[in-house]
């Protein structure tokens, strides 16, 4: 017995026989059952790693609530086996000799991952590899049932886990919150879905585990004493949750994707600029816009078509005073290579036909005037009365707002804006709530991928819930106040949001409600030039989003980047270095479908062990190869940034080598956000372009930096449709060997139609001297250039 097992388990040596023999631990099927006076708890073994907790005073529940569509299949338990931990009764192993031995705890072993169950009182504890205690149950009342009664008139808990947690260790993930505060050890927050606060139930630990809180109901994580973290849900039949054991957070995220879902790729046009603004009041405006950025030579790829664009909140009908020609409209727009985003809601007018169709029915949610998606019947409605004839009409994505979901308007009466004490199809609103957004973003994508298996789906959703990655469903940070304390609080939001399994992720680059600046402006926003710093900042730090997109109220007259004056260049400068960017960003975009990757990562995702990174929610990797420090403070010109690691890092702007293992003062100009690339990165550059799609296949700059060895895969398709599922795409790997000096580009693996057979790459490799170029042409056979 290994020295943190043995202390673990010697507190119990002390427990009369009696209470050793109030605890049965047994094997039934592919389960460890767990029995004592206070609940039965059951353990299953869905991968390796991967341990289900389900615990209720009687054992009949088989989780916290009859249905959880956040999975994506089902958790097939696989064979347990209990080995027994045993001590003498004077504290030393039987392997050392003397006293007498006797089975403290029984031990569940899963991969790396060891769960003790202790015989005494029934607590579990979860160890690595090294004996290092991960995670443990209190010894006093570690799980809680308070009777309560759901609104279906049934018997169920506010439920209670109470932990011991590791006294150094991050806390992370639990979707996207807006205190400010990006490591939560010492912390509370509350997972229930609102307008700019987005409840995900997966929280990540630097000491190498996940935790998905297996529930819908609204819940609570406190670790306000350092020495007790609890997870409480609001109502539940049971205490329910999943550990995965990484100990790397991409392993972690891995596993909670693959219980519910891999995240689909998005057409190449989405990882491009959206523009948006509260709102465009015509279809001209929506052309007036696009042409500005055409005849600017401004890259743009989406333009968004904002809420009242409709005679009646739900119908499909567009008001005729602003467009009446909707096909003319979008056959324009697409001659101008812009793809277009169109915003729906959950919620309906009561003048509207689709709100009499599904009153008629009962198919609304009792008491508001919102469809309930988790009805089939009722998301069939709304697609084929909604969805469906707008998909049909040529739109190419759609923006599913006010999805938390926001129950009132107001124009409404409607206040509450809970779903609490309100039936839905699946059961009772308080049980199901946080899940809103997956059953409304699954409604529509489902259906849409009925009807089109040509157009991939693209969603954006203001709120988000576990399992909706697989709905080609992006999130963003909702509707929030401009100011450069809410722009700080987004970035935490975001990278909490990431390290909770999620990939896709977007802010309003500016701010959506005018707030206070430092100088309130007393004209147009964007001639402010308190806003406009801002908003340079904002767009700087936009670029390196999974997602890129402007949007913000109609007060602030105009807020495409021709409405920011002498700024305009800037951002022309930033907007220009995305598309640059293309062909690195459509690589990690494949490495999140294809490897369960995450594209913006804190630095904490990549060195976990360096405790220097745990509280440093202002930096952040885009990908493998780049760091971002963005600026995050009116007047601002430098900022301290950190380097981790020990390989270096070079000066993105310069060239410039520094060593790695260090802070450093950044020099940081209104032009400048610092940026930096990771030595053994290699990041591929393409030409100037207009759109996403004007030349995917271009020549291409492959950026090498030396100092370590790296690897890429560069990665093409039609960018459209879903032929790629089928095997229709192209990969060509990328490694470069810094101790051999050489780059080699592997043999391209696979095909599809409109591949071009040959291109162009140009080599620099960067080495804090000068840079060193080759030009070669690339056919799909390996090439291996030596420097």
């Amino acid at each position: 017995m290994r020295k943190a097992l043995r202390l673990a388990v010697l507190a119990m040596l002390a427990m009369p026989a009696a209470a050793l023999a109030e605890v049965q631990v047994n094997t039934v099927g592919n389960a460890v059952e767990v029995r004592s006076g206070a609940d039965v708890m059951r353990l299953t073994v869905c991968a390796d790693g991967v341990v289900r907790v389900v615990a209720s005073p009687d054992g009949q529940a088989a989780g916290s609530s009859p249905q959880q569509p956040w999975f994506s299949k089902p958790c097939v338990p696989q064979a347990v086996t209990l080995t027994d931990a045993t001590a003498t009764s004077t504290g030393v192993n039987t392997a050392a000799g003397g006293g007498t031995a006797m089975a403290v705890a029984k031990v569940l072993k899963t991969g790396d991952l060891r769960v003790s169950i202790s015989l005494s009182d029934g607590t579990l504890t979860f160890l690595a590899p090294d004996d290092r205690i991960l995670l443990q149950e209190m010894g006093e009342r570690p799980r809680i049932y308070d009777p309560a009664t759901l609104s279906d008139g049934s018997k169920a808990y506010k439920v209670t886990e109470r932990f011991h947690p590791a006294l150094r260790q991050g806390l992370y993930g639990l979707g996207q919150h807006q205190s400010g505060q990006f490591n939560y050890q010492g912390a509370v927050v509350r997972l229930a879905q609102a307008n700019t606060d987005i409840a995900h139930p997966l929280m990540m630990s630097t000491q190498g585990f996940g935790l998905l809180w297996n529930t819908a109901s609204a819940s609570t994580l406190d670790n306000r004493f350092p020495t007790e973290l609890t997870l409480s849900a609001d109502v539940g039949q049971a205490i329910d949750y999943v550990f995965l054991y990484g100990p790397e957070f991409d392993q972690v995220v891995a596993k909670y994707r693959d219980m519910t879902g891999a995240a689909p790729l998005f057409p190449r046009w989405a990882y491009g600029l959206f523009q948006s603004m509260d709102r465009y009041a015509s279809g001209q405006e929506l052309l007036d816009v696009t042409q500005r950025y055409r005849d600017g030579d401004a890259p743009v790829d989406v333009i968004v078509q904002d809420w009242r664009w409709w005679s009646r909140m739900g119908d499909p009908e567009f008001r005729p005073d602003g467009y009446p020609e909707v096909p003319s409209l979008l056959k324009t727009l697409r001659e101008r290579k812009v793809h277009t985003m169109l915003s729906m809601w959950p919620l309906l007018s009561k003048s509207s036909q689709l709100y009499k169709l599904m009153n008629e029915r009962g198919w609304l949610i009792p008491g508001t005037a919102l469809y309930d998606p988790t009805n089939p019947e009722a998301a069939d409605l709304y697609w084929s009365h909604l969805g469906s004839k707008l998909l049909d009409q040529g739109w190419d994505s759609f923006w599913l707002d006010g999805s938390e979901p926001e129950l009132h308007l107001p124009t409404m009466a409607e206040t509450d804006r809970t779903l609490n004490g309100r039936k839905l199809a699946i059961g009772p609103g308080e049980l199901y709530g946080n899940a809103f957004p997956l059953a409304h973003m699954g409604a529509v994508s489902d259906r849409w991928r009925q009807q089109r298996d040509d157009k991939r789906v693209f969603i954006l959703s203001r709120s988000s819930f576990a399992g909706v990655q697989r709905y080609g469903a992006a999130s963003w940070s909702g509707d929030i106040l401009n100011g450069f304390p809410v722009f700080q609080r987004q970035m935490q939001g975001g990278l909490n949001f990431a390290l909770s399994g999620m990939p896709y992720w977007t802010t309003d680059i500016g701010g959506y409600y005018g707030g206070v600046l430092d100088n309130p402006p007393t004209g147009p926003a964007t001639t402010d030039p308190a806003f406009q710093e801002l908003y340079v900042r904002w767009y700087q730090f936009g670029v390196f989003n999974p997602l890129f997109r402007t949007h913000g109220k109609r007060e602030n007259n105009r807020n495409d980047l021709f409405a920011y004056g002498d700024k305009t260049p800037i951002l022309l400068d930033y907007d220009r270095l995305r598309y640059g960017l293309m062909p690195y960003i459509y690589g990690l975009a494949w490495r999140v479908t294809d490897k369960a990757d995450t594209i913006m990562r804190p630095l904490v995702m990549d060195w976990r062990s360096d405790e220097r990174t745990w509280n440093i929610g202002d930096q952040f990797l885009f990908g493998p190869s780049l760091m971002v420090a963005p600026v995050m403070n009116a007047g601002q010109r430098s900022r301290s940034v950190f380097l981790p690691g020990s390989a270096p890092w070079y000066d993105f702007w310069t060239g410039k080598k520094l060593a790695g293992g260090q802070w450093i003062d950044a020099a940081a100009p209104l032009e400048k956000i610092p940026l930096y690339a990771k030595a053994g990165g290699i990041l591929p550059l393409g030409g100037a372009v207009g759109y996403a799609d004007q030349d995917p296949q271009g020549p291409l700059e492959l950026r090498v930096y030396a100092g370590a060895d790296g690897a890429f895969e560069l990665y093409d398709d039609a960018g459209e449709s879903y032929a790629y599922e089928r095997g229709e795409r192209a990969v060509t790997p990328l490694a470069w060997s810094d101790g051999a000096r050489t780059l080699t580009i592997g043999a391209r693996v696979g095909s599809f139609p409109g591949l071009v057979k040959e291109r162009t790459f140009k080599v620099v490799l960067v080495d804090g001297g000068r840079e060193r170029v080759k030009t070669v042409r690339y056919s799909g056979n390996p090439i291996t250039l030596a420097f």
